[in-house]
């Protein structure tokens, strides 16, 4: 169903590119760290492809699919790891109030 040339495949291959950037966004509240990010990002690609071979009850060989989802990783890993980092690289507060009034 993945492919260039249908317009459902189009729709499916965005589909799973905005995936991609939503679970980025998941990985910068969930994650937070920029470390981290490819190391979940390749599970969660993992868990779906088992997913997909236990479902359709073969490997996926279509290159069509490897192809969509090694751009989804990759996109997946890089803005996630992008946010994160500029969430890290945020200055660190230094008031010089007393914590209490004693």
């Amino acid at each position: 169903i993945l492919g260039f040339s249908t317009p459902p495949g189009r729709l499916s291959m965005m589909a799973f590119i905005l995936n991609a950037l939503t679970c980025a966004l998941g990985l910068l509240y969930f994650i937070r760290r920029g470390k981290q990010c490819l190391d979940f990002t390749v599970t969660v690609h993992f868990f779906h492809l088992l997913g997909c071979w236990m479902y359709n009850s073969r490997f996926p060989s279509a290159l069509t699919w490897w192809l969509v989802h090694i751009v989804c990783t990759a996109l997946m890993a890089a803005i996630g790891e992008y946010l994160c980092m500029r969430i890290e690289l945020r200055e660190i507060p230094l008031n010089s109030a007393p914590k209490s009034n004693v």
